[in-house]
């Protein structure tokens, strides 16, 4: 399938033939059962993007025709067919959540009415609470917490660029924005509003000398929103950022850690 992906990412006439279609049309359909993955986690903790499946999701918008989707009362227009089966999935699904054909959700999954894209992956305990959406290809651990109104961006292009990643355990208050191929560490708590993008400084603060980063949120950091002055032609201005001021305590039970890492430093949920 991936030497056929790749032809026709190469030679857009492709598209015509049956078999590009085919293999296409697999590759969907193995993302939505979860037999393929956008990117997955390596032995060293590090992930692996793969790109050819990125290819595949984005040539199967081409050989996909528009067509009339009716839900009850509801009618929408569109070239991607809804999630379905949720029952048989062991999936709870919250009207009026919505999940794309060629989305995985792993058995015990929750979604409240939420959005999730085509090509992401969403593991088992998981719950997408309201208004949050989880962006093309991006990849969301077991047991995370996606609060509402929280916005994880999703990425088909550039193909080399990583999608966003949230790891095991994580919670994600309320309005946060995670874009940008940002990773987010295992059991890791952001706060309410925290936005985070490749470029925005994550400062951990809790050691003697701020230490900034990019991109990445160690494992169990309790991170809150933050600013910095930064110079410009006309002055001195603040600037967001994210500042890592504690991290989870090991002695707290799981299943209220992730408010109480939180009100532990006085910080909204």
């Amino acid at each position: 399938m991936q030497q056929i992906i790749e032809a026709a990412w190469d030679n857009r006439e492709l598209l015509s033939e049956k078999s590009t279609v085919q293999a296409i049309e697999q590759v969907i359909e193995a993302l939505d059962k979860g037999k393929l993955r956008v990117a997955e986690p390596k032995a060293d903790g590090t992930w692996q993007v793969n790109e050819w499946v990125k290819k595949a999701v984005v040539l199967y918008f081409p050989i996909r025709q528009m067509e009339t989707i009716e839900v009850g009362p509801f009618e929408f227009h569109d070239k991607m067919a809804l999630k379905r089966n949720y029952k048989d999935l062991g999936v709870r699904v919250v009207p009026h959540a919505i999940a794309r054909y060629g989305a995985y959700l792993a058995s015990g999954v929750i979604m409240m009415p939420s959005y999730i894209n085509i090509g992401a992956f969403v593991d088992s305990g998981t719950m997408v609470d309201t208004w949050a959406t989880v962006g093309s290809c991006a990849q969301i651990g077991k047991d995370v917490h996606l609060s509402g109104g929280v916005g994880i961006g999703g990425v088909l292009e550039p193909l080399q660029a990583a999608p966003v990643i949230i790891e095991d355990g994580a919670f994600i208050g309320s309005r946060c924005i995670v874009v940008e191929g940002v990773r987010v560490g295992k059991e890791a708590v952001l706060g309410a509003n925290v936005v985070l993008t490749k470029s925005t400084k994550i400062i951990d603060v809790t050691g003697p000398t701020p230490t900034e980063m990019n991109g990445y949120v160690p494992e169990r950091s309790v991170v809150i929103p933050g600013s910095y002055t930064k110079e410009f032609a006309a002055g001195a201005y603040q600037v967001p950022c994210a500042l890592i001021i504690g991290q989870r305590k090991a002695s707290t039970d799981l299943k209220t850690s992730l408010n109480d890492a939180l009100r532990e430093h006085n910080v909204a949920v």
